[in-house]
């Protein structure tokens, strides 16, 4: 039974896979025709920041997906889930809220509970990498995920 649960959790795993690319390349599409039209419509060549803050939140979008997709792989190969690489994309998800966010809209303590969510996700990275070096640093896979995931970040 765990046989055919096992094949039935990489099928599924895959499917998510192919549908999260197709996610990343849809929204990249995107990112290119939302930057062509908004260079192209007067002012041409200029951007204003409302556009700007579009182009960053979409461009930040794109390379959580990135890292989801990646996260994915390396559960379907080696049947791990990267906590470090898990705290990177949370983290990035916040820092794209509080870039695109409007401070006038949120009340404060939405504002204050962003800031202690990405203080909690730096804190949680910081101690998960903490731990990954007292251990020894002696596994290449935490190592190879770590120097990825700096690498896309």
């Amino acid at each position: 039974m765990f046989r055919y649960l096992n094949r039935f959790e990489e099928i599924i795993s895959r499917a998510l896979l192919l549908m999260m690319a197709a996610v990343v390349l849809l929204t990249t599409i995107e990112l290119g025709w939302i930057l062509v039209k908004d260079v192209m419509t007067p002012p041409v060549l200029l951007l204003e920041i409302d556009e700007i803050l579009e182009l960053f939140g979409m461009f930040l979008l794109v390379l959580i997906g990135i890292e989801l997709m990646h996260s994915v792989k390396v559960f379907i190969e080696r049947r791990e889930i990267h906590l470090e690489a898990m705290l990177v994309v949370a983290l990035v998800a916040v820092a794209r809220k509080v870039i695109v966010l409007e401070p006038k809209e949120l009340a404060p303590e939405a504002v204050l509970g962003l800031a202690a969510m990405a203080l909690a996700l730096t804190v949680g990275y910081y101690l998960v990498r903490r731990s990954g070096r007292e251990i020894g640093g002696t596994d290449s896979r935490h190592d190879d995920a770590a120097r990825d995931s700096a690498r896309r970040s």
